[in-house]
């Protein structure tokens, strides 16, 4: 399955967590062997991923929020890398 498919229904693999780090200032993703720092762009992606709402959803939540930004292929290729790098899959 295409993660970054319009109706494809991302979500967190149940081996990582997304939480808001006070002394880091960011959203990070923690696992058992640490934790990766988000950029404040893939944070906004990354907290909208629930396992709810399709990458339309939150492509168009995101253009809402930031109507100025041409984000479609941004808020596509983070969900790659984050897809390559485990930390989200497509909900079956």
């Amino acid at each position: 399955m295409d993660i970054t498919a319009d109706q494809t229904i991302p979500e967190i693999a149940p081996t990582f967590r997304l939480q808001w780090e006070k002394a880091q200032n960011c959203y990070v993703v923690l696992y058992p062997e640490g934790m990766v720092k988000l950029s404040p762009s893939a944070g906004e992606i990354m907290k909208r991923i629930d396992g709810a709402q399709s990458v339309a959803d939150i492509i168009s939540e995101l253009q809402q929020q930031f109507p100025d930004a041409e984000l479609e292929q941004d808020v596509r290729k983070f969900m790659e890398v984050a897809h390559d790098n485990g930390w989200i899959r497509a909900k079956q």
